[in-house]
């Protein structure tokens, strides 16, 4: 086997000078790129701007520094903006523009990099670059939304709205606003522009949300349909009705995704149905009562209990039926009234059947007792058959009552006693019962003749002892209205009593003279609470009722009343002797 040959000596010197050679050029080469780098590696490329302002050569900090003072007069400068010839501004703060000093910074190659490519744009770059603009959202919407009323026109929606038991329309109509992508570039450029200029804008039409075709859709499968009639809604054998007039209140439509949809205002809902219902789930009586003088039935409530959705499910799926079915039962507790709207009605309480007033003089304490027994009085409902008591609808004459101290008649002479004057309310009740031709079963006149009372025709009272009372022995109803005009100094007090019902007597009444006089006595007293008075004499009258049927003209029957009246004593009063 051959060995070899070795090389010889000099090829081996030479390779290495080569190896050497460019071992240098590397190191060369090296030493200049870094070089190139520590002047240009860091630094945005020479020659560039941003928005207008140098910051070419510079450090990243540096370059923001003079981007922030180049800047500095324009970013709180407003923006003019001209919309089809009028003229206005955008405050930039207001609208949410900012400049991204940092960004901007980047974006113009401010950033080290050991790229060639970076380093090779750093001498040959310098471009002009806009600022980096920061743009909230919100705020700048806001600004264009105040903008584009302010020079456009908001285009107006279709509405409906249910008034008096009506639809009330509105109707669309498009407006002008500002295309806001073009509002927004356009604005946005003009921030941070070298130079101030007005931002030219035009308005393009906007079409409402809704539309001719959504109103109708309203109309046709809501409004129409809700407005055509009342609807019922049955608790228990109990219906509450409501008319349109009534319920459009809580009825509205609201726009929802470029739609009209029904609303309903539940409490509203809740409140008018409790109108027809008991305040407290228990059931209250229908009656009658004057409404602008004249007689109304006041419907039954029954005592329901009921949750409120229930009722406003079932609402709203009546009133979008059409045609007659628009009832509907809800789930309830229910209590029926014993005395219905149909009982009321059929008491057929429908007029004036008598009227009777009274006259008294000025004392402060007749106002009070007089005013206080006719509130308690009136609208007192008699349904046939029934027996009115004055002492039992008035009630004990205590402070706590509402009377208070006045005269009265006792043991033949005056007395102050609490209640005093409410025989007043008395005989002018008697004497309206007497010429409706009630059935009289209690009645007691004064002891002795008051001269503002009808003689023979008048009644007193006093609690536990002496009662006013009366039936009603007619086949109708009766309402007693009773009220009261206070006397002054000046001015006598008027005290009126009616009795409404229908008509079924013809009432006529005679008085006899007065006869059997017999001459008052003469009482001397020395007790504290003595009155003086001058006597007058007793006597004794007849009065006669006479009742034919309303229309009729042969005398049905007649009534008598005596009336023995004693002397009114005249009393002198002396000084009680000292002990």
């Amino acid at each position: 086997m051959k060995k070899p040959k070795p090389e010889p000596a000099r090829e081996k010197e030479g390779g290495k000078v080569v190896l050497l050679v460019l071992a240098g050029l590397v190191v060369l080469f090296a030493g200049a790129y870094v070089a190139v780098y520590l002047a240009a590696g860091d630094k945005v490329p020479r020659g560039t701007t941003v928005a207008g302002v140098e910051v070419g050569g510079r450090t990243p900090d540096a370059a923001e520094k003079a981007l922030r003072a180049g800047l500095a007069d324009r970013v709180d400068r407003p923006i003019a903006v001209t919309v089809d010839g009028e003229r206005s501004t955008v405050d930039p703060g207001e609208a949410g523009l900012s400049v991204d000093y940092a960004a901007s910074v980047a974006d113009a190659g401010g950033e080290r990099s050991w790229s060639p490519g970076r380093l090779w744009d750093y001498w040959t770059g310098g471009d002009d670059l806009d600022a980096v603009v920061d743009v909230d959202d919100t705020a700048f919407a806001t600004a264009l939304d105040s903008l584009s009323e302010e020079v456009g026109t908001t285009p107006v929606d279709g509405d409906v709205r249910f008034r008096d038991g009506k639809i009330v329309t509105t109707d669309p109509a498009p407006g002008e606003e500002l295309d806001r992508d073009v509002a927004e570039q356009a604005i946005t450029a003009a921030y941070t522009a070298d130079k101030a200029a007005d931002v030219e804008l035009s308005l393009r039409k906007a079409e409402p949300d809704i539309d001719d075709a959504d109103l109708q859709a309203a109309l046709d499968d809501f409004a129409n349909p809700a407005m055509s009639g009342p609807v019922t809604l049955v608790f228990g054998d109990s219906p509450v009705r409501l008319d349109p007039a009534e319920f459009g209140a809580v009825l509205g439509m609201r726009p929802e995704n470029g739609e009209l949809v029904p609303s309903l205002h539940e409490k509203a809902l809740i409140k008018l149905v409790d109108a027809g219902i008991s305040d407290d789930g228990a059931p209250v009586d229908a009656t009658v009562e004057l409404v602008g003088g004249k007689p109304k039935v006041i419907p039954a409530k029954p005592g329901v209990t009921y949750e409120p959705a229930d009722v406003s499910d079932a609402f709203l799926e009546l009133v979008t039926r059409q045609g007659g079915d628009r009832e509907m039962k809800v789930e309830s507790t229910v209590a029926e009234p014993d005395f219905t709207t149909a009982d009321a009605k059929a008491l057929k309480i429908r007029e004036r059947v008598s009227t009777f007033t009274t006259y008294y003089p000025y004392a402060e304490y007749r106002n009070i007792n007089i005013g206080r027994a006719a509130e308690l009085v009136d609208g007192t409902v008699l349904k046939p058959g029934d027996v009115f008591s004055l002492n039992d609808t008035v009630g004990e004459r205590t402070r706590e009552n509402g009377f208070t101290e006045g005269f009265i008649i006792s043991d033949g002479i005056f007395k102050e006693d609490l209640g005093g004057g409410v025989s007043q309310m008395a005989t002018t009740t008697f004497n309206a019962m007497f010429f409706a031709g009630l059935k009289d079963i209690e009645h007691k006149p004064h002891s002795f003749y008051i001269d503002r009372y009808p003689v023979g025709r008048e009644a007193t009272v006093a609690w536990g002892a002496v009662d006013l009372r009366f039936q009603n022995d007619t086949p109708y109803g009766v309402l007693i209205h009773a009220t009261v005009q206070p006397a002054t100094p000046s001015s006598q007090g008027v005290v009126t009593v009616s009795m409404w019902s229908t008509k079924y007597w013809d009432i006529t009444t005679s008085t006899s003279d007065r006869y059997n006089y017999r001459p008052p006595k003469t009482r001397t007293l020395s007790a504290p609470d003595c009155y003086p008075n001058t006597g007058y004499a007793g006597f004794d009258v007849d009065v006669t009722r006479t009742f034919k049927r309303h229309g009729e003209d042969a005398v049905d029957h007649v009534e008598k009343f005596h009336t023995a009246y004693t002397p009114s004593d005249t009393v002198v009063c002396k000084e009680p002797k000292k002990n």
